[in-house]
This record gives structure tokens, C-alpha cells and sequence, in this order.
């Protein structure tokens, strides 16, 4: 198999695309679509986001010193979009896409409700690192609606729809092609899972 060279850029695709809402008040409430993001530690639960100085939620959340992370679905694909793409020095994005801020528990930025998981962050450090800062965050809150928990307490995200993006296009997640350790799975394992699936 032969391999084209191209030049030294951001090819870790697919990505999250998620909305972050930010602002500690509601006359600067904000949200910001972010695609490089994503888990960085499990003990204490951390994350990240990256942004370029020149956003608007940039200064937003450097001063607040908080964000949410809400995942996004197909339902949420237009507002995810326009969320990147149209600046909230010029559009109040929650009243412009009729979606919800709800308050958050541990932060004053709040929650977008229509948001099947909503992720509070604290920011810990600020890295620059070029073209975009990162800010690390330590995770002090989750929520999950609940209409996506089963009866066992089980929660499926796969029922939400969730979306992910790659080199400028948004996609939806097709069927799951095993779970985690399925590859040294026992037969018996196997076969008592596809059961539970039934």
C-alpha cells in the first residue's frame, strides 16, 4: 500500500464536536463550539478545550474561570454548527436556536438542557501553545438526562444520536462494532451479552 506525504497538521479525526456554554452572568452567557477537546485524566476527571485568543468566549471563560461541556446530537447539528461559526459579540446563540441555559450545580455557566450530557468544568491552567490555548479543567459535576437511562441504570448515549466531526464534516455514529475488551472476550461472555441485547 503506497502513502501520499502531506504537511505536519491536525489529522486526529473523528473528534467531538461539542457545545460550551459559558459566562457567569446571563447578560454574557455564550456558547462556543469546540472540536479539540476531549479526556486527559481519569483521577482527578479532567479535560480540555482549546481556543484562539480572538474568540469571543475566549476572555468569557478566562475570567470566569469555568465552562460546560454539552455533547451533541443530530438533533443539535444546526446549533452545534452555528455555534462555531457565528460570533456572540453579534447573536444571543441560547434565544437565536431556542435552546435552554439551565443552571449548572458547582459553576455559574450554565447547562444547555437540550444537551443529552452536560459536563461542568473548573479551569486549573491556562497553556499557550500557538494558534489556540488550551485550558485544562478538572470535572466537578456531570448530568445525564434521563430519559436515555434504562431500567438497570444503565445510561445509552447511542440512543441520543450522538455526532461527531472530521476534516470540516459532521457525522453520525453508525452501529457499534463491539465494546471495550471484546477482542479477548470468552465465548461464554459473548454469547450471555448477545442475550442481554435482545
Amino acid at each position: 500500500m503506497s502513502k501520499v506525504t502531506w504537511k505536519p497538521g491536525t489529522m486526529v479525526y473523528p473528534v467531538p464536536a461539542v457545545m460550551v456554554s459559558c459566562g457567569d452572568t446571563p447578560e454574557n452567557h455564550n456558547i462556543i463550539t469546540i472540536a479539540w477537546t476531549g479526556t486527559i485524566c481519569t483521577n482527578p476527571p479532567m479535560t480540555y478545550i482549546s481556543i484562539r485568543k480572538e474568540r469571543h468566549s475566549y476572555s468569557i471563560i478566562k475570567n470566569a474561570g469555568s465552562f460546560v461541556i454539552n455533547l451533541t446530537t443530530k438533533d443539535l447539528a444546526f446549533a452545534t454548527d452555528f455555534c462555531g461559526v457565528r460570533s456572540g459579540r453579534d447573536h444571543n446563540k441560547f434565544e437565536h436556536l431556542n435552546l435552554t441555559p439551565i443552571s449548572a450545580t458547582k459553576i455559574k455557566a450554565p447547562m444547555i438542557e437540550e444537551s443529552p450530557v452536560n459536563i461542568e468544568c473548573k479551569v486549573t491552567e491556562i497553556k499557550e501553545l500557538g494558534s489556540h490555548d488550551m485550558f485544562l479543567a478538572e470535572v466537578v459535576a456531570v448530568h445525564v438526562d434521563e430519559k436515555f437511562i434504562d431500567a438497570n441504570g444503565k445510561f445509552h448515549l447511542d440512543k441520543a444520536d450522538p455526532i461527531a466531526y472530521a476534516h470540516g464534516t459532521y457525522y453520525t455514529l453508525d452501529k457499534a462494532l463491539g465494546t471495550f475488551g471484546y477482542s479477548v472476550m470468552k465465548k461464554k461472555t459473548k454469547k450471555k451479552r448477545r442475550r442481554q441485547q435482545k
